[in-house]
């Protein structure tokens, strides 16, 4: 575990902008209180993935897709801490050390290869989560704006409704994603996630209401071919295994972390697992891919999702960074370039056309880079780390979670693409 400061700091060196290791709520020199640490793992981990957990419901059953969306909170849980306790270990042996991200980690465990893997996984989920939120705001503007067109496959100047959406994003993502300091933009994303929550209030109260009026027959149970699917999105949902170590960190008691993230975990899942059934119970087979447009034409339904499609748009350029930080630390000497900037919102672009459907993306993204970095990584980091002074049940449970997560990854990749490629077809 050769850990020297200078190559290390070279992805944790101090920026003025917001980064996968750069809480949004306080700033690192003032430690939290246990309420702001609460907040700060809660906008970490809310994101877009929970509006494809109604429909992931229906493909996998109620009760199944349950049991796996409690399953994955625990585990994800139980990886984080698994990265703290790592780092708390690596810290003490090496005083002088300070690791500041998941890549710091990797690098005092495993040296440079580390160091890419984390990198690597980080850029292809976060960038990910971006072709999602391009996706998503698409999807929902041509379902709003071209719901009255009576062509079954309505075009706009040559372009479908989705891609015309798409490219209308993009020069103004260019202009957003080329801001160097991206500091003023960190308040969108709280209110991102205010917005959301509120939306997802409002999405919670129509179903229960359409529930009772339709009563739809549902499943408990989906077969074992939806199983992979169900855990990518399940995995997607529970984004920001990045940004644990840097709110340890910043929390004032850190003997209370872990049980702040508890809680916190708890929350959210109860709160993700809610959402998932009452919109799965609300309309049954009916239930789209995006629930939000499940929801009608009336005007809070559009109110509804024209938010969530404004805090998207300017969440991505913030969900971007720890890309163009790694991307810049690695082929421009850490140094700021636009070009290399603009390289990687036309990449994302590109992914977002060719992606037909929501929640089939948010499958593939959380079968495969999402449970790499969030279940495989710590796993081996911890094992290596700990390898001398973990019992056997310790040692078999870290294996296993490594084995399973590869071949869950490698399957549920395949599978996901599968999907994907069928219905393009």
């Amino acid at each position: 575990m050769g850990f020297k400061k200078d190559e290390a700091s070279s992805s944790s060196h101090v920026l003025s902008i917001p980064r996968e290791d750069t809480p949004l709520l306080g700033k690192i020199q003032h430690l939290s209180s246990p309420s702001k640490t609460f907040a700060n793992v809660f906008i970490a981990i809310v994101g877009a993935g929970v509006l494809g957990l109604p429909y992931t419901f229906k493909r996998t059953g109620w009760v199944m897709g349950s049991i796996m969306l409690f399953s994955v909170a625990f585990l994800t849980y139980y990886c984080m801490m698994l990265l703290v306790y790592s780092r708390r270990k690596v810290e003490s042996h090496i005083k002088a050390a300070k690791i500041s991200s998941f890549g710091d980690l990797g690098f005092a465990v495993c040296g440079p290869v580390g160091r890419l893997s984390v990198d690597l996984m980080i850029i292809l989920s976060q960038a990910g989560f971006c072709v999602s939120y391009l996706i998503f705001v698409a999807n929902t503007l041509a379902y709003l704006f071209s719901y009255s067109i009576a062509k079954p496959d309505p075009k706009i100047l040559g372009f479908s409704p989705k891609a015309m959406y798409i490219w209308g994003c993009f020069p103004f993502q260019l202009g957003l994603n080329s801001v160097p300091t991206l500091t003023l933009l960190a308040p969108l994303s709280i209110f991102a996630d205010i917005v959301e929550l509120g939306a997802m209030g409002v999405v919670m109260v129509e179903d229960v209401m359409i529930y009772l009026q339709n009563r739809p027959v549902l499943e408990m149970f989906g077969g074992f071919n939806v199983f992979f699917y169900g855990l990518g999105v399940a995995v997607y949902a529970f984004e920001g295994i990045g940004m644990v170590l840097p709110l340890e960190s910043e929390t004032r008691d850190k003997d209370k972390f872990g049980k702040i993230l508890g809680l916190a975990m708890g929350f959210i899942s109860l709160l993700f697992g809610a959402f998932g059934v009452l919109g799965y119970f609300a309309f049954g087979e009916d239930t789209k891919d995006i629930i939000t447009t499940n929801l009608g034409q009336g005007l809070l339904s559009t109110f509804v999702q024209l938010g969530l499609c404004i805090n998207l748009f300017f969440t991505f350029p913030l969900m971007m960074n720890p890309v163009y930080e790694v991307m810049e630390r690695r082929f421009w000497e850490g140094r700021y370039c636009v070009w290399l900037r603009w390289l990687m919102v036309l990449a994302v672009t590109f992914v977002a056309l060719a992606v037909p459907n929501f929640a089939d993306f948010l499958s593939l993204v959380g079968s495969s880079v999402c449970i790499v970095l969030g279940f495989v990584l710590p796993s081996l980091f911890h094992l290596i780390v700990f390898k001398d002074e973990l019992r056997w049940h310790g040692f078999v449970f870290d294996a296993a979670l490594i084995v399973m997560g590869t071949i869950f990854a490698v399957y549920g990749t395949y599978s996901s693409l599968m999907e994907i490629l069928a219905k393009k077809a």
